[in-house]
């Protein structure tokens, strides 16, 4: 199943911090493209039905220490 997620930043060179930093991120294959605004990005993945999956909190924890927000 795909699982969708949208955090915003607050500026554009953050967001592209954190952007960069999951392209090169060991944790799970997640997809990342900006949103609308350049200082928001969305990162998508897909995931096993039935089984707990970490990714969003490790998701949560990675854009909480670029100062970012689930929007």
């Amino acid at each position: 199943m795909l699982n969708e997620m949208r955090y915003q930043f607050s500026s554009a060179s953050i967001a592209n911090r954190f952007l960069n930093e999951l392209k090169h991120w060991s944790k799970a294959d997640v997809r990342a493209k900006l949103f609308k605004a350049s200082n928001s990005v969305t990162v998508s993945y897909e995931y096993e039905v039935g089984k707990f999956d970490y990714t969003c909190s490790d998701l949560d924890d990675l854009a909480s220490q670029h100062d970012g927000t689930e929007i």
